[in-house]
Formats: C-alpha cells, structure tokens, sequence
C-alpha cells in the first residue's frame, strides 16, 4: 500500500470536492443498480441477486454518509473524528443485516426446494458492475490516499471494492445455475454475499475498513 500523502489546505479542498462527487455518483448508480437487482432478483427467485441488490443499496447508505461527513469537513475544515466514527459503525450495522437476509432466504431457498428461473437482466447488470466497479473504487481510492490516508474515504472505497467481488461470486452463482441448472448455487452465492459482509462489517465497527493493493 503506498504512503499517503499530505496536501496543503488548497489541495485538501480540491480533493475532498473530488471525493464529494465520487460520493454522489456512488449513491446515485447504486440507487439504480440496487433497484434493478432487487427487482430482478425478486421476479426470478434469485436469493444471491437480491442480496447483491441490497449490498447496493447500503453502498448507497455509506456514499450518503461519506458525502454528509464531506461536505461537513468543507463547511467547518475539518473532520469530526467523533461522528465518521459513527458513521462507520452505521455502515457495518447494514452489513450485518444484508449478511442476516441473504443467509436466511438462502436457508429458506434450499429447504423448500426452490427453483429460481432465468435472469438475462441480472447477468448483464452483474457484468456492468464488474466493468463499472473497480474504477470507481480505484478512485476512491486515490482520494483516501491523497488526503493522508482518510479512513473514512478509504471505508467507502472498500465496500465498493467489496461489491466487485460480491459482483463476480453472484455472477458465477448465477451463471453456472443458468448453464446447469442446479438451484442450489444461487443460494451458496448467497452464502458467499453473507460471509463477505460479515467480515467487512466487523472491520467497519472496529475502523479497519481500508483498502490495500491485495
């Protein structure tokens, strides 16, 4: 992992204005990708689909947060260590309930025998945020880094790290359901969205969320 830097107050307010858009599009893209995900997964039966789907929507919560905390620092210049730590703690609660919803539906789906159908929308959207994903979190990324290593920025840029990897497990869940027709995948790629979340969301409650080149 590279040592951050330490910009002068001018680059610190040009690159937390950098860091604020980022936070937008963040909530912006997730709010129509978990939307879709949701909707999709829940019309085809899809447990993994819904859960990405939710994944998206707190990563939406967490761009709030990040853009709140942001524009805060921009109004006073400064960070308020108190409340991004509440605010991380916030971000790992929402982990812990996607975790919670994925393993139970997912419980649910294998005992009673579930067979999910197929879902062309949820493939191509699961291959947009693979495409769309590990730029925005590089990104991110940067900002943290360039701010002299903000926990906070660097957080956010975790969890959607986080949702590159939900995208690619969902992804094979899902295809190699399509391509075989085993139903139980989708619900073990909802295992796998649980597990993910559970990790992240106790480094998010102890500060540790950050982003490293592995």
């Amino acid at each position: 992992m590279s040592a951050p830097t330490h910009p002068s107050p001018t680059q610190t307010e040009a690159v937390t204005r950098r860091g604020l858009r980022l936070a937008r599009f963040t909530v912006g893209y997730n709010v129509v990708e978990g939307a879709v995900a949701i909707t999709a997964g829940l019309a085809a039966g899809l447990v993994s689909v819904v859960g990405f789907g939710i994944d998206s929507a707190i990563e939406s919560i967490s761009g709030v947060l990040v853009a709140l905390r942001l524009s805060a620092r921009l109004r006073r210049g400064e960070a308020d260590e108190h409340k991004e730590r509440i605010a991380l703690r916030l971000v790992a609660v929402t982990f812990f309930l996607l975790a919670t919803y994925v393993t139970v539906e997912g419980i649910r789906s294998l005992v009673g025998g579930e067979t999910p159908d197929a879902s062309p929308v949820s493939i191509g959207l699961l291959v947009a945020s693979i495409v769309v994903m590990p730029l925005l979190a590089a990104a991110k990324r940067r900002v943290g880094m360039q701010l002299g290593g903000d926990r906070l920025i660097l957080a956010d840029a975790a969890e959607t790290r986080i949702c590159v990897l939900l995208s690619v497990s969902t992804l094979l869940g899902v295809g190699l359901f399509q391509l075989t027709g085993a139903a139980w995948l989708d619900p073990v790629a909802g295992f796998v969205i649980a597990a993910f979340a559970v990790h992240e969301g106790l480094e998010a409650w102890e500060g540790e969320l950050v982003e490293d080149e592995d």
